[in-house]
Formats: structure tokens, sequence, C-alpha cells
């Protein structure tokens, strides 16, 4: 029978219900109902014979087995709580329900009650409900959600003399637990509880009961789950979500956890041996974390990969939070390489590529001989520096050659008897420098090369094999090429005395390759009927006038 929006005198009520009692209803629902007027408003001959009956009735067996009273509003001015309260406890019924109705107490059943299921959820309830109260033995169930109480321990003490109780929901309170000295007392056969929605911290742990087997703790401030401080060999539910956990808590205290929900923490990288741990876990939710995607992230997700399926939700509620780039990336969809994630295997990597960056840079300094060109950097810089500390006055070079031959000793016959007297006879003759008669004695051979090339308008080289195997022609070339590029002249000019093979030219004149690649050069004709045409294109290469020593005395004096 279910009775709704009822609003009526209490001795009405008091009558429906004695009415209903004889009746062969076993449920009755009585919604949206409102105590009207007070209890004056009856004689005592009225009331009392009411009351009387009510009890007598209530007490006795009956076909009445569940009561719901539903959204309760009682609007008695002069009313004994304790009356109304007495009756409901002592009704010889299995299930009775009080919800929304502002009771802020109950009262123990004076006698071995025959309650099995108890809901007085959304009431003002408060640690002092069915403290030290033996008589509640048969009860199964109790439901106390949404009520004002703060206490775990005096909660576990309400139930202790609950010999039957098997579930217990106390979500939506006010629950803390501190730590205390005194152990808390839970009934021995409760399996199910629900403290979700409450204020508990890690201590929660160490007062719960031995042998619960499915544990609600969602919605709480737990950061962590102490190792040694729960022992709960039967627990195979756990509900963690909505906390501050920042790992997967381990499965020590838990041997036979089955599943486990910590969705909505703040995990940023699971522990990836988890699933070692917890050997007999069938199903995990941990999605909707704030998941750091990185190297420690993917090994969880070549764990889950290796579970078979125990990740509830996956893959769309395992989604990377972190870093900025990846937001929003589902985590089956974030790879890293083996190298990046293997710290090891980076650094060998690292170093096997800087050895062969040593060697590679090593072979091409050799191939190109390098450290000879910065020798020689070094030694045009010295002698530049010197010259200026010496002579600073005197830094504008004057040219007093036409040009210096730079050649090789074995083709000295050549430069002796058909360059010099071929450049040197005749009109406009042309003044050349030769090491043998113009070095400075006292002064160091390269000194001396830079000196003349700096003084000599232009600069010939007599190329042939024996020029390339020569290191003071080496030098020579150098020096001459580094004025070429840094006066941006076109000083240099090329004689091919015998043909070159390019596999006799040594690699560290690489310069000289360069040079007879992009530059022309004369070439030294056999037959002497081509000779004077010859000698006429290397005088109009050199063809320049020379200061005379007035004018040259004239600028230094300027």
């Amino acid at each position: 029978l279910i009775l709704d929006t009822v609003d009526v005198q209490w001795p009405i009520i008091l009558q429906i219900f004695l009415l209903i009692w004889y009746s062969p209803v076993e449920h009755l629902t009585v919604r949206n109902l409102t105590f009207q007027g007070s209890l004056g408003e009856l004689t005592k001959y009225e009331f009392l014979p009411l009351l009387s009956s009510l009890e007598q009735l209530i007490s006795l067996d009956g076909s009445m087995k569940a009561l719901t009273l539903e959204h309760v509003r009682i609007k008695i001015y002069y009313f004994n709580q304790e009356v109304l309260y007495r009756q409901f406890s002592e009704m010889n019924i299995a299930s009775l329900t009080i919800y929304d109705a502002y009771m802020p107490h109950m009262l123990c059943p004076n006698r071995t009650s025959s309650f099995q299921y108890l809901n007085f959820s959304h009431n003002a309830l408060t640690d002092e409900l069915f403290q030290n109260c033996g008589t509640l033995i048969d009860l199964k169930l109790l439901i106390l959600q949404w009520n004002k109480f703060e206490s775990l321990l005096k909660v576990s003490f309400m139930t202790s003399h609950m010999k039957s109780l098997k579930y217990l929901d106390m979500s939506n309170n006010l629950l803390r637990h501190d730590g205390a000295d005194v152990q808390c007392q839970w009934a021995a056969s409760l399996t199910e509880l629900d403290l979700s929605s409450n204020q508990l911290a890690d201590f929660v742990f160490e007062c719960l009961p031995v042998n619960i087997k499915k544990l609600d703790l969602q919605n709480n401030q737990i950061s962590s789950v102490p190792k040694g401080l729960a022992d709960l060999k039967s627990l195979e539910e756990l509900n963690l979500a909505l906390n501050r956990l920042a790992d997967l808590p381990g499965c020590s205290g838990f041997t036979s956890l089955q599943f486990l929900n910590i969705e909505m923490n703040s995990i940023l990288t699971p522990s990836t041996d988890f699933f070692q741990s917890c050997p007999r876990v069938k199903e995990l939710q941990a999605g909707h974390n704030p998941f750091k995607c990185s190297c420690e992230l993917q090994d969880f997700i070549r764990v889950e990969r290796q579970s078979g399926g125990k990740l509830f939700g996956w893959p769309s509620a395992y989604v990377c939070e972190y870093p900025e780039g990846l937001r929003g990336t589902e985590l089956k969809d974030f790879h890293l390489s083996e190298l990046a994630c293997n710290t090891a295997l980076l650094l060998v990597t690292a170093l096997l590529l800087t050895l062969v960056l040593v060697a590679v840079v090593s072979f091409l300094c050799i191939y190109l001989d390098v450290p000879w060109y910065v020798r020689m950097t070094w030694q045009w810089t010295q002698t530049k520096r010197r010259a200026w500390h010496n002579h600073p006055k005197e830094q504008e070079t004057v040219l007093q050659f036409h040009a210096f031959i730079s050649y090789s000793e074995h083709d000295a016959l050549w430069v002796k008897n058909e360059l010099i007297p071929n450049l040197e006879k005749g009109e406009g003759c042309i003044q050349l420098c030769q090491h043998e008669r113009n070095f400075v004695p006292g002064k160091s051979i390269v000194e001396n090369i830079i000196n003349c090339i700096e003084k000599s308008y232009k600069s010939i080289f007599v190329l042939s094999p024996n020029f390339v195997q020569s290191e003071w022609c080496h030098y020579e070339l150098y020096f001459a090429h580094h004025k070429l590029f840094s006066e941006n002249s076109n000083s240099l000019i090329l004689i091919l005395l015998e043909p070159i093979p390019p596999y006799v030219i040594p690699a560290r004149y690489h310069k000289l390759k360069a040079l007879m690649a992009k530059r022309t050069y004369l070439e030294w004709p056999k037959e002497r009927s081509k000779h004077g045409l010859f000698w006429a294109n290397l005088r109009a290469a050199i063809n320049i006038n020379l200061p005379t020593a007035i004018e040259a005395n004239k600028e230094q004096s300027d």
C-alpha cells in the first residue's frame, strides 16, 4: 500500500496505522507525510487508549513486514519525541525506513528486535545513535547516509553488538579519524562498508573491519595507503576514486583484492609493478587521472598491453594531461623511441656518435692537413705582429718587385736559364724576387716568404710534379693564396711546366686543385716556335709600373 501526500491530524494518522495493521498489507509506504496539530488537542481519555492500542498492536506478529516513511514533516508544537521514537523502535517488522524526516535520534529497542533492515537516510542523526545497543542482533543492513556522524571510532562501537550486520552505508556524513589510542571495534560479520564522501584521511586504514570484502572510500581526503597499517586479507573490492592519491597502492595488505577503482586522483605516472604486487586483480579502473606522458608512463602502457585487458575504460578514459603539447592524446597513441627512454642506451649511443665524430674530424684534419694550415696561419699572424711592433710606421707596404717566383729546386735550371733571363732582359725589364738573392739573412724562412710576397705585385708559381712534393712551395702557395683573398687582388700566375696527374697532387694541396680548376694557367710549350708567344703573354700578365725610389720615399715621408 502506498499513500502519497498525507497531511492530516495526529489522531487520524494513529487511526490509519491501526486500521492498516489489522489488514493483510505487508509493505506500507507513506510519502510526503505531514503531522498536523498537537497532542494537547486530544483528551487523555482519547489519546491514552489510542496509544495503548498502538503499542500492543505493533509488538504483536502481524502481516506487516516493511514500513517506509519518506519526506516527513512534523508541525506539532507540543510533542514528546520519545513517545514516537519508542513506537518505531519497538515495531515487530523486518524493515523500517524513515527517509528525510529531520530525525535527530532513534531509541534502542528494549527487547531483541526483529529488524533486519534499517534505513535512516537524510536525517540529523549523530554519533550517539545505538551506542551500547545490544538488541539489534538480527540487523543485516544499516543505511545512515546523509546524516551528521563525525567519529568513525564511535560508528565502529555502534556496530560492535550487531552480530548479523553485513552491510553498512555511512556515506555523505562528516566522518573523520585522525588516529586514536583506542582500537576500533567493528561487527565481525560486517563485509560491505560504504564510507564515501566523508572527511577521512590516511589514518582510516587503521580503523576498518578486518573481515571486510567490499570497501568504498570514494571522495575523501586520502593521499596514500600506508604500508603495514591495514591488513585486510578478505578485501576483494576497493573504491578509492576522487581522492588525492599520487600512485597506485600496493597489495601488501590486500592479498585478495580483485577490483580496484582509483579514478580521478592525482596520478601522473602509475607504478609499473602494480600487477606484480596484485596478482589477483581482475579489473583496475585508473582512468581520468592527470597522466604525464613520459618514459615512465610508457612502461605502464606496456604493462597494460601485457595484462590482458584489465584496465577498465581503456583507451578513452586514459588521456595525457601533461605536457601541454600532448594534452588530449590517448595513451594508446603515445609512443617514445627506446633510445629516448633508455638512459644507458642513450649514453652509449651518444658516446659512439661522439667517437665517430671525433674519428671523422681527425681523419679529415689529417687528410686535409688542417694542423699544417693552422700552424701556417699562426706563423703568418706572428710575423705580421712582429712587423707591426718593430716598424709600425712602415706598414704601408711599397711594391718593390713585379713578381715573386715560387718553384721547386728540381726546376731551378729552367727558372735560372729560361724564366729569369727572358723576363729581366730588354726594355721594360721585370724585377723578379727570387729567394736565393732576395731573402734577408737573419729572418725566418716563413717571414722572408711573407715579406717577398707582400712586396711583389704578382706571385708566379712554376707547377710540376716536383712542385707538389716540395714543403716550402706549399708554404709559398698558401701565403700567396691568403693575400689573394685578404686583398681581393688578382696576383697569382700559374705556369704549368710539366703536366701533373691528379693522383700525384697530395690531399693537402686542395687549394692548388681549386686554383687550377678555376683559374687560367700558362702552359710551357715544348715547341720552340711558341716560346715567344708564351713570354709575351707572361709579360702582359705581369704588366705594372712599380713606383720609383723617389716616389717610394715621398710616400713613406707622407
